[in-house]
């Protein structure tokens, strides 16, 4: 029997004996009906035939012993002295397969047709793949077992979760994908968790992450630990997934154990998006909806079995009549295709405030962000906050910031992960990222994410003003030369310099020593380097604990002399987002990124080699000519424009409500306009700029009112 039919039996066995019909499955071939003991077994019927044929060796001598095969079958038959086989095919057979010793295995396709087929066996060449089995070398820039990192780099270097299914995507093949994150601080960790992981992601600076398994998944094909909610009483860590037909509320007193209990079996509100916030009077709220037709909800819940003990209130619903940022489009520019989502509500109390926050209008727009109400009780009434989006980025490699959570670090300080778009090979292809945010003095609620995808300082340092995250490091590599050992297809080396996470550059193996190199036009002070991986041709599904990347990378003066900067030949860690921080200044031109090992069998494949550090030289010059105009025909939207800066790559746009809170920011790269259409009527906007430059950042432009 070949390798499909016994598929077929598995399959028809795994069912019950009432959806083992004959007439549900369209079989071309008779169906056998054999009497077990226990069951009947239904077996496809196939024609069989013999094809035969020699195997020989190059100079035309039998091969006595030769094992002929059907590929991934267990249908075989060994040659006899004159090196003749006889084997039993179906139409089905097509890929033969043949092992002798010393030889290359033989792959043979044959046609339907095809009944005499005689096979050469050519002499064993030393082309097996085998993994780097020896200590990984320390350099002067990186040591592979002390890390030292104090800083990071969205997205978020985490072990993203393939598809647990591949009905969405079969023609595009495996992707990783996380998003809907919040984060929360327990027993000394910061713990990240987010949409189908299986788990929980865990560290203690926000920049090394681990993962650890956790045995609440179910359903993983039916979303169920889809957008967690998570909350902390005392020494206990309670969790739940979104559901509409009821999940179980766990709780542990030791995650990293991997086991969690039932607190209760079943939760009892369609509470898709939950948000579980607990009081510091003690109290427990649930709020919760992800729709475009329905409001956020909240209720109180009791703490003994979570059953709702208030009125469940609507609280907030999304208004882009008067919020441009609201809705929906890539860029707010869709008002056709559907009504925008408002979902992933989170509750932070601070100063005696409530303040609610959500996510619209899309995940797969580069617009996504977080919003905020305010309020005096938990329950409302809120009022939207003057500044908003409170957390927004649609320009830069990291686009989209939307459904996250806010937490505090063990200094004081707030932070806020969120959802970041991809949408490449399907549109709940998403990443996460991490910024700093805090309380202005008048309450006002805001994140920077002015250089959130550059590096910036982790919780280990004490930063109050989250807009002194920044390191200074610049981007190096943007547009600069990118050569490479082999390009599949279209996708090209150019693609490694774009600063576009949709586009990618992927070798034709995923074979040691493909490589990739950066020509960074001169000598830089290089300080870290972000490498960005991508699935191409990738066979995975759900999660994995032996998925890992090895490389090596490498810095040359002349591009032909090199010397070892970075070895991960021994890392066993997944890291798809891979964000090395040197330990000392790198002085460079080029930069080699070497393959050793990749994933599932994937090709070696990059969507950005994203250098950071400086360049000696002034600072790019003030930006010009900087206009803002706002159309009187729908004032959410406004068109923005700019001379060129000598020295610029791109541009940072900051915009708020007041002249002292311009918190928001766009970045704009290859380009001297932008349009915006991300405001509120009946609001009055500041605005400015700022060139970028490997040699830093300009003056701010002066401030326009509009």
């Amino acid at each position: 029997m070949t390798k499909t039919n016994y598929i077929i039996l598995f399959i028809l066995l795994m069912l019950p004996a009432s959806a083992r019909s004959i007439n549900s499955y369209d079989f071309s071939d008779t169906i056998k009906v054999v009497k077990g003991q226990v069951s009947n077994y239904y077996i496809p019927v196939h024609d069989t035939y013999q094809i035969t044929g020699r195997v020989t060796d190059t100079d035309g001598n039998p091969l006595s012993g030769a094992t002929v095969m059907f590929f991934a079958s267990p249908s075989h038959c060994n040659t006899n002295a004159d090196g003749v086989y006889h084997l039993t095919a179906t139409d089905t057979d097509l890929h033969l397969y043949v092992y002798y010793p010393g030889k290359d295995f033989a792959n043979v396709i044959r046609k339907r047709s095809d009944r005499n087929i005689d096979i050469s066996m050519v002499p064993r060449k030393d082309t097996a793949v085998s993994l780097p089995r020896r200590s990984a070398q320390s350099t002067p820039w990186y040591d592979p077992y002390h890390a030292g990192t104090t800083t990071f780099c969205n997205p978020l270097n985490i072990s993203y979760n393939y598809e647990s299914y591949d009905d969405n995507v079969k023609s595009q093949g495996s992707f990783r994908s996380s998003a809907d994150p919040m984060a929360l601080t327990y027993k000394g960790h910061y713990m990240l968790f987010s949409t189908n992981q299986g788990g929980f992601h865990y560290s203690k600076n926000l920049s090394d992450w681990d993962f650890c398994t956790a045995s609440f998944q179910r359903f993983p094909t039916d979303d169920d630990q889809c957008a967690p909610a998570a909350y902390v009483s005392g020494d206990t860590l309670f969790y739940t997934g979104s559901t509409y037909k009821g999940l179980p509320i766990w709780y542990t007193l030791n995650p990293w154990s991997g086991r969690w209990r039932q607190a209760v079996e079943c939760s009892t509100l369609p509470s898709w998006d939950p948000c579980l916030y607990l009081d510091d009077d003690g109290k427990l709220y649930l709020y919760y909806g992800s729709s475009n037709e329905y409001p956020i909800k909240a209720v109180e819940l009791s703490r003994d079995n979570f059953l709702p003990i208030s009125k469940i209130h609507d609280v907030v619903m999304l208004d882009p009549k008067h919020h441009g940022w609201e809705r929906f489009g890539m860029n707010n520019d869709d008002d056709t295709t559907l009504k925008p989502f408002m979902e992933g509500a989170y509750m932070t109390k601070h100063d005696g405030k409530y303040y609610l926050q959500y996510g619209g209008p899309g995940t797969e727009f580069k617009i996504y962000a977080d919003g905020v109400y305010v309020g005096d009780n938990p329950l409302g009434p809120f009022t939207y906050q003057r500044h908003n989006p409170m957390c927004y980025k649609p320009g830069g490699f990291v686009q989209g910031s939307g459904h996250g959570g806010t937490f505090a670090d063990q200094k004081g300080n707030y932070w806020h992960v969120a959802t970041c778009m991809l949408s490449l090979k399907y549109k709940f292809e998403r990443r996460i990222g991490l910024y700093p945010m805090a309380f202005d003095r008048d309450g006002t609620m805001y994140s920077n994410t002015a250089f959130g995808d550059y590096p910036c300082w982790n919780a280990d340092k004490d930063i109050k003003d989250p807009s002194h995250r920044f390191t200074g490091w610049m981007l190096l590599s943007y547009g600069k030369k990118a050569t490479v050992s082999s390009s599949d297809s279209i996708y090209v080396a150019s693609s490694l310099t774009d600063e576009d996470m949709r586009t990618f550059w992927t070798a034709k193996t995923g074979n040691p020593g493909e490589w990739a190199q950066l020509d960074l036009g001169a000598t830089k002070s290089v300080k870290a380097i972000q490498l960005n991986f991508y699935d191409y041709k990738t066979v995975q599904n759900n999660r994995a604990n032996d998925l890992y990347y090895q490389y090596r990378i490498w810095s040359s003066d002349n591009g032909t002399d090199w010397q070892l900067v970075v070895d991960k030949s021994d890392n066993d860690k997944d890291a798809p987002h891979d964000y090395v921080e040197l330990r000392s200044v790198l002085h460079t031109r080029y930069i080699k990124v070497e393959n050793l090992h990749m994933p599932s069998s994937g090709y070696f494949c990059l969507s950005e080699i994203r250098v950071f550090g400086n360049t000696d030289g002034n600072r790019p010059s003030t930006v010009r000519q900087f206009r803002v105009i706002r159309s009187a025909k729908d004032t959410r939207n406004a068109y923005l424009s700019w001379k060129p800066s000598a020295g610029a790559y791109g541009y940072n746009i900051y915009y708020g409500v007041a002249p002292d809170k311009l918190y928001n920011s766009i970045t704009v790269l290859g380009s001297t306009s932008y349009d915006f259409r991300g405001m509120d009527t009946g609001s009055r906007y500041y605005f400015n700029i700022e060139a970028l430059g490997e040699t830093g950042r300009s003056e701010l432009s002066k401030t326009i009112i509009k």
